[in-house]
């Protein structure tokens, strides 16, 4: 499994109630969760491939080797198990949806 970034193309942001619902076909543990603008998350791991969506603000996740992944509304993420990552919350918070992909 490799990471996988799509970025959101439409002219607005999918509506959050349908992108979790879209999520819980693909994932299990669905929740949603939000921060305020420059919230920081320490480096870490989780032992599950995470499927995330960002609903709204802007949140940077950035890789163990210094890439950088900016997630705006609509875009999605998939980080594989063992990957090593930390994030910065954008200027106007965010918020995102996020699940356990199967094995």
């Amino acid at each position: 499994m490799e990471i996988e970034h799509r970025t959101h193309d439409g002219a607005t942001a999918p509506e959050p109630g349908a992108v979790e619902a879209a999520l819980r076909l693909e994932a299990r543990d669905v929740y949603g969760w939000s921060n305020a603008p420059g919230d920081r998350y320490g480096e870490h791991q989780h032992d599950y491939a995470k499927l995330l969506y960002c609903t709204r603000g802007s949140i940077d996740f950035i890789l163990g080797n210094g890439e950088r992944i900016a997630m705006r509304p609509g875009d999605r993420l998939v980080l594989p198990p063992g990957t090593r990552h930390s994030a910065v919350v954008g200027p106007e918070g965010c918020a995102c949806v996020e699940g356990k992909l199967p094995p």
